[in-house]
């Protein structure tokens, strides 16, 4: 008989510069940069950055042919030129509502992308695991800003990681919104199977994200998408996760996993329609952990996202994340540090939250137990299964 070892503990870089609260839109934008301070500080609070498998660490801004490996030449000229000169390009997405123009804008979203892209080079080289929680944004398309992103670190990381040899990768997705930037920059490339778990394109940006949108046709079945109702909460999210992301991970047997852990996901998150607990996000992102370990040689490079709920959620669930990440997972019930709490109210004026749970229990119904037809949730989930299933041999 052989015993079940568990598995080892893996070295985690966790990437962070303060010059990536740069990243700022501006007063009055839902991407405040205080939820970037407020996460390191918990991390700090809790002692994850002192574990001796955690080396906490920042990289360089990542160079223009770097950046060309996703962005087209001319569109980081454009980022420079919008920066310097305030005067919007509308036809980047350079200074709209949702992008506006700010002097750092550049080199801080350089900044962010470099992070990512250092990631993907440790988890590679290491066999280990990275979090960069100022990244993934996902939204940014090779020639044009959008939905708060300037420059797609995660389509980035998942590039450098094919460029280092990497033959199959795999990007899991879930954040309320479609990870859209990082569809189209693999749409065609069999090599990268990309995922997206998110709020129905007919109730949300960027009205994209259909079931029906499987990839190009050199790489049928390697974009998924997985669409989920509006009020969608632990239970239906829980349950659409595990019967659509571990199957196709293990018969796509990835070299590597990055994943995208946008907290607006939430319940109280102003931007988006979920219902989904802070425990929930905490349980998906054990999952990955555990699939990177068993599908991906352990290889994890795990990205923030959004999330706006600055001060209640974004916190507390990336530093979850990072807690996962490192190996020493903290327990729900565990009160968030007292200084933690103080330097909450002091930057943002809002009582801070207790506990690292929101009191959930984060339980779900196996999809392949059984299924209901009518419902929309498994409706979804069907139209998921069937569109792609079938292009890894296996059944809907």
């Amino acid at each position: 008989m052989t015993l079940h070892q568990p598995p080892p503990q893996r070295t985690l870089d966790l990437f962070w510069d303060d010059d990536v609260t740069r990243y700022d839109f501006g007063p009055g934008h839902p991407m405040d940069p205080v939820r970037l301070a407020l996460t390191m500080s918990l991390v700090r609070a809790f002692g994850l950055d002192r574990l001796p498998n955690v080396t906490v660490r920042s990289a360089p801004a990542a160079g223009d042919s770097t950046l060309a490996l996703v962005h087209d030449p001319g569109y980081v000229a454009a980022v420079r030129e919008v920066a310097g000169s305030g005067v919007p390009d509308l036809s980047r997405g350079l200074g709209t509502e949702d992008n506006p123009a700010f002097a750092a804008m550049h080199e801080a979203s350089a900044l962010i992308a470099g992070q990512s892209v250092a990631g993907a080079e440790a988890v590679w080289e290491k066999g280990g695991r990275a979090v960069n929680f100022a990244g993934g944004l996902h939204h940014a398309m090779a020639g044009k800003a959008s939905g708060f992103c300037v420059y797609n670190d995660a389509a980035l990381a998942v590039a450098r990681l094919l460029e280092l040899g990497a033959e199959r990768v795999a990007y899991v997705d879930v954040d309320v919104h479609h990870g859209d930037g990082v569809q189209q920059a693999f749409w065609n490339d069999p090599r990268v199977l990309t995922i997206s778990l998110h709020e129905h394109p007919r109730t949300l940006f960027p009205q994209t994200g259909w079931a029906e949108e499987t990839g190009g046709p050199e790489a049928e079945g390697t974009a998924v998408n997985l669409p989920l109702p509006a009020g969608t909460g632990d239970s239906g999210w829980l349950r659409a996760f595990h019967a659509v992301v571990p199957g196709l991970l293990a018969a796509f047997r990835p070299q590597a996993l990055v994943t995208q852990h946008g907290a607006d996901t939430h319940v109280e998150d102003p931007l988006a329609h979920l219902a989904v607990s802070l425990d929930a996000q905490r349980v998906v992102a054990a999952a990955l952990a555990g699939l990177a370990d068993e599908h991906a040689g352990g290889r994890w490079l795990a990205l923030g996202g959004g999330g706006y709920a600055v001060a209640d959620v974004v916190p507390r669930s990336w530093t979850h994340l990072v807690a996962i990440a490192a190996g020493h997972p903290l327990a729900p019930e565990q009160e968030t540090p007292e200084e933690w709490r103080a330097e909450v109210m002091r930057r943002t004026r809002q009582h801070a939250p207790q506990r690292m749970t929101d009191g959930m229990a984060a339980t779900w119904k196996d999809f392949d137990g059984g299924y209901d037809p009518a419902d929309r949730l498994d409706q979804a989930v069907l139209a998921t299964r069937r569109a792609v299933f079938p292009h890894h041999g296996l059944l809907p």
